[in-house]
């Protein structure tokens, strides 16, 4: 097992360049699924999970070929839907995401049980659903402890999903656009992996309408051709960088940021008297922050709360909630998504912060508060990515163990930061 050794309180300075998004990167592995020929993935981000991943396209038959460090050339040509290794299956949330394509061009696939962090229960019903209403057999066998879905043509429907899952609305899409006939997916999660799983697929071939909105309207076609296609930046390294220069008061520049992401993400930010500039497709965070919680009308104690896309996403909610233990004023958060979500927090404390956890879902944070070096251990990618943050900024030296978890999500993250002038270094245990 590997560990970070972090020495705090040491200024962010420079340049940096963001990972492809992994959130991207998965569903676009998978949607490879739906054609036979060679399509060439670009800026793919060297991380576990899309390693996982590969390993179980590998495991169908899928040949990958490493063109270079980021570029990878996929072809699925000779499928053979063999019996998926279920201790790969749990590496990872994403591996539910083989079930639309699989489905959709070769009738069948038995699914072990996806993983992934820990973070609270995790529906699959709504794929399910979803499934099911394009022509699919799709059910959980107990006995076998597997999913398995069997579909003989797939023929458009108009669907309704019971939440806007972004999985779920993936592997619809990715069913849809081999099905017979126009779907129409109303309650569509919108995040800006899905658009670019939608602009991948008419690069192959497909017809995506109303890319962006919440209903997309997909006329189904016979079959896909290859293609070349560049991963966009991910945001969420985007946001957890500008976050690590704000609590160490750094400055840096972030190279290709993919700003148009990020309206919703820099207002809710702002409420924590955190700014940053944008010049072309660069992000610049300067070194002066007010770093003062903005209260509600009446000096009420303002809420910051994550909602589907276009809103503030879960996944930065621990990144946010650092953030504001070194800002002035007292703020809530709340995850009605996920009840273990918060539970990190309380590793926090023990660096010092001022944290109320009322209950599973909402955390009341006053700063600032001098955090102060201690051993650590990641729970799951966004919190472990957190922790590095609030050891950056801590007085000391802090440890934090199972960094594999943070690897799944953050490529090279250490090197990243060593690069901006971090006190980091990789060990084994």
């Amino acid at each position: 097992m590997q560990s970070f050794r972090i020495q705090g309180g040491y200024p962010l300075h420079g340049e940096m360049t963001p990972a492809g998004n992994k959130n991207a990167a998965l569903p676009l592995l998978a949607a490879c699924l739906l054609t036979d020929e060679p399509v060439t993935l670009h800026n793919v981000p060297q991380i576990g999970d899309v390693h996982t991943m590969r390993a179980l396209l590998e495991s169908l038959g899928v040949e990958i070929i490493t063109l270079d460090e980021t570029t990878w050339q996929v072809q699925a040509r000779h499928i053979q839907p063999a019996d998926l290794d279920p201790d790969i299956t749990r590496r990872i949330r994403a591996s539910i995401l083989l079930a639309g394509p699989m489905s959709a061009r070769f009738g069948e696939l038995t699914l072990p049980p996806p993983g992934g962090d820990v973070i609270g229960r995790r529906r699959v019903d709504t794929h399910i659903l979803a499934l099911r209403a394009l022509g699919a057999q799709a059910s959980y066998n107990r006995a076998e402890k597997v999913f398995q879905f069997r579909a003989q043509g797939l023929h458009g429907a108009d669907i309704l999903l019971d939440e806007a899952s972004v999985t779920a609305t993936e592997n619809a899409i990715m069913a849809a656009v081999l099905a017979r006939g126009e779907t129409v997916i109303r309650n569509a999660a919108s995040e800006p992996h899905i658009q670019e799983l939608c602009h991948f697929l008419n690069v192959l071939g497909a017809h995506i309408e109303q890319i962006g909105s919440n209903t997309l309207h997909i006329q189904g076609v016979k079959q896909l051709h290859g293609g070349e296609f560049p991963i966009g930046p991910d945001y969420l390294e985007v946001v957890s960088f500008i976050g690590a220069a704000v609590v160490t008061r750094g400055s840096i520049r972030i190279r290709n940021a993919g700003p148009e992401y990020l309206p919703m993400i820099k207002l809710v930010f702002q409420r924590l008297g955190v700014h940053w500039e944008t010049e072309g497709q660069d992000i610049v965070v300067p070194a002066e922050q007010k770093l003062e919680i903005e209260p509600d009308l009446g000096n009420a104690i303002p809420e910051i709360s994550v909602m589907p896309w276009p809103a503030f996403p879960t996944d930065l909610m621990s990144i946010a909630i650092v953030a504001a233990t070194q800002a002035k004023g007292s703020i809530l958060f709340h995850d009605w998504m996920y009840p273990s979500r918060m539970y990190f927090t309380d590793k926090l404390v023990g660096m010092g912060a001022q944290i109320v956890l009322c209950d599973p879902h909402r955390a009341i944070v006053q700063g600032p508060t001098r955090l102060y070096g201690e051993n650590l251990e990641s729970p799951d990618i966004r919190a472990g990515m957190a922790l590095v943050l609030a050891a950056l900024a801590a007085k000391g030296e802090s440890t934090i163990r199972n960094v594999g978890q943070i690897d799944r999500g953050y490529a090279r993250v250490d090197e990243k930061l060593r690069a901006l002038g971090a006190h980091i270094e990789r060990v084994e245990e």
